[in-house]
């Protein structure tokens, strides 16, 4: 679990507020060396932590999670989705999901878990969920407002040279999404170019807008459709994927109305075929 202090406070305070932890437990994991800060090791109390440290607490094989943890505290939680799995249930498929996932785990830590937000089933990445629904409406109700940033990266087929910007409607259409210039809800991508080998094509995205499939849609519309988007136009993928990953979340808090950062590296995952 990874926590990135918003406040100067000491650490059992700071742990008691923004964990569901009792304090015989927090001092049970100092005790057993399974604390950080900022990767040093914390070995006794009192500690005092600074604004924009890093906690981390190594959870018990016992605890180990399907998902990554990227930050958490008594209202949300932010975790990093791995590429095939559902952020959300359907018909066909209701526990092979993420949010199932995520309230198997609050249920052993008393809490509950409402979406805010979604990913596509092959896309990974940061995703956020609220832990009662007065903090899901609220970023829900606001959240063109409080979204600074929506980065990807993606690896598309082709041979891409130039940076740009596509600024259309979308409307669906048996299940797909299509460009139309008439009707449907507006949709704007930015892509930088990172480079090109081997005819593919490594891309920075931010979105200003969040329809569903928007960059899938329009990297196929741009004739450079991701790898592995069967769904539009791209070709089978070598890494078992689709090469499309949300890297970054930058959001204002809508109680406090500060920016938090949330982010899920990269790593070089699709460089493989680069």
């Amino acid at each position: 679990m990874k926590l990135f202090v918003k406040n100067d406070s000491d650490l059992m305070t700071y742990l008691t507020e923004n964990t569901d932890y009792s304090k015989k437990k927090i001092k049970s994991l100092i005790k057993y060396k399974k604390v950080k800060i900022n990767n040093k090791l914390i070995k006794k109390l009192p500690i005092l932590l600074k604004t924009n440290d890093l906690v981390t607490i190594e959870l018990d094989k016992k605890e180990q999670l399907p998902f990554e943890i990227i930050y958490e505290d008594k209202k949300i939680i932010v975790v990093n989705k791995k590429a095939g799995l559902l952020t959300v249930g359907t018909d066909k498929e209701k526990k092979l999901t993420l949010v199932h996932q995520l309230r198997e785990y609050g249920k052993k830590h008393n809490f509950k878990v409402f979406v805010i937000h979604r990913l596509d089933k092959d896309t990974s990445g940061v995703v956020m969920f609220a832990k009662n629904e007065k903090v899901k409406k609220l970023y829900q109700d606001n959240w063109n407002d409080l979204v600074i940033k929506r980065g990807y990266i993606a690896l598309v087929t082709g041979n891409l040279t130039k940076s740009g910007r596509i600024d259309n409607y979308l409307v669906e259409q048996k299940n797909t999404f299509v460009k139309s210039n008439h009707n449907g809800k507006r949709a704007i991508t930015n892509y930088k170019v990172l480079k090109n080998k081997n005819g593919y094509t490594l891309l920075d995205i931010t979105i200003e807008t969040g329809r569903k499939n928007q960059i899938r849609v329009h990297m196929s519309e741009l004739g450079y459709p991701i790898v592995g988007d069967l769904k539009y136009g791209g070709a089978f993928s070598p890494l078992k994927r689709m090469a499309l990953h949300c890297h970054i979340l930058k959001i204002k808090n809508p109680e406090t109305l500060k920016i938090e950062v949330f982010e899920a590296p990269y790593n070089n995952m699709f460089d493989i075929l680069l």
